[in-house]
């Protein structure tokens, strides 16, 4: 049983420069999340990826009445994780948005291949201490780390995670949001695993 987690959340192509919906400046935050991912596999803790995982129609999309253009859609190339992400055997895969009238923003309402709850899985491992990283800091990321504050002790690795932006300074405000929830902000020079 481990008592801390690390949560990579949605670093898929779409998501990274080139890709559908990209993030400025994603791609630069993998070589920190690499870093991380060694820290967390060298003490043997377990390591959780999250994916948006649309179908081909969904409401989630501008097309259908949302808000966004369509990107990681099931089994494309753009809903594959980024190459030089360092995934290793074993990471379990939360899968998110997977419905039609699904937005999918937080990794706790995604479900791995036995359709268990992220919530349910970190349960079951005794998992009290979460860290938190990838894209996009005002939404995906901001949603799955205020649901996990409830029940976790949530820290945001401030030096991997990068913001859409629709809005200039919505990163700044999500990340002060976060904090407002007890988040704390943690990176590569102070964090203690």
């Amino acid at each position: 049983m481990a008592d801390k987690a690390l949560l990579i959340v949605d670093m898929q192509k779409d998501f990274c420069p080139g890709g559908a919906l990209a993030v400025k400046d994603c791609s630069g935050i993998i070589k920190n999340i690499n870093s991380y991912i060694e820290k967390f596999k060298e003490k043997n803790l377990p390591i959780f990826a999250s994916r948006d995982w649309h179908p081909a129609e969904s409401s989630h999309f501008e097309k259908f009445g949302g808000k966004w253009p369509e990107h990681c859609i099931q089994n494309t190339e753009g809903a594959q994780f980024h190459p030089d992400l360092k995934l290793p055997e074993g990471t379990i895969i939360v899968s998110k948005g997977v419905f039609e009238g699904e937005d999918g923003y937080s990794a706790f309402d995604g479900r791995d291949d036995k359709s268990r709850l992220l919530d349910a899985i970190l349960k079951n491992t005794d998992v009290k201490k979460l860290y938190i990283c990838g894209v996009a800091t005002d939404y995906c990321v901001k949603s799955s780390a205020i649901d996990a504050a409830g029940d976790y002790e949530v820290y945001l690795l401030e030096d991997a995670i990068e913001g859409v932006n629709i809005n200039a300074g919505d990163a700044e405000k999500s990340m002060d949001e976060m904090e407002t929830h007890g988040i704390k902000k943690v990176n590569l020079d102070n964090i203690e695993i």
